[in-house]
């Protein structure tokens, strides 16, 4: 249950920013609402999923996976643009989950 609550987290959270993003500053008031309510349940997944998992690892998991998710849905559906720079930065944030994952299990000193 530990990856659904996490995977729920990583929804949850794209649907709070893109709430986010649709208020308007918090402006208008049903995006605004669910931005606290979207927020609100991905961290109670978060807190859940930390019964499973260590700690580190949902947190950068979550942050990370986020953040990449985030971008690429705004660049899909907001259409931002797409430059190097970013995609370059996209990978760097997804290498890093990665890593501190894999360096946390393998006892790496």
């Amino acid at each position: 249950m530990g990856w659904v609550y996490l995977g729920l987290a990583i929804f949850f959270e794209l649907c709070g920013t893109f709430s986010m993003k649709e208020s308007l500053g918090l402006r208008v008031f049903w995006p605004s609402v669910l931005v606290f309510l979207f927020y609100g349940l991905c961290l109670g997944m978060m807190t859940l999923a930390t019964h499973q998992f260590e700690l580190s690892s949902v947190y950068s998991i979550w942050a990370g996976l986020g953040t990449a998710l985030v971008s690429l849905a705004g660049i899909v559906y907001y259409r931002e643009p797409v430059t190097l720079l970013k995609v370059v930065s996209i990978s760097l944030i997804i290498l890093g989950v990665v890593g501190l994952n894999w360096a946390k299990s393998s006892n790496y000193p």
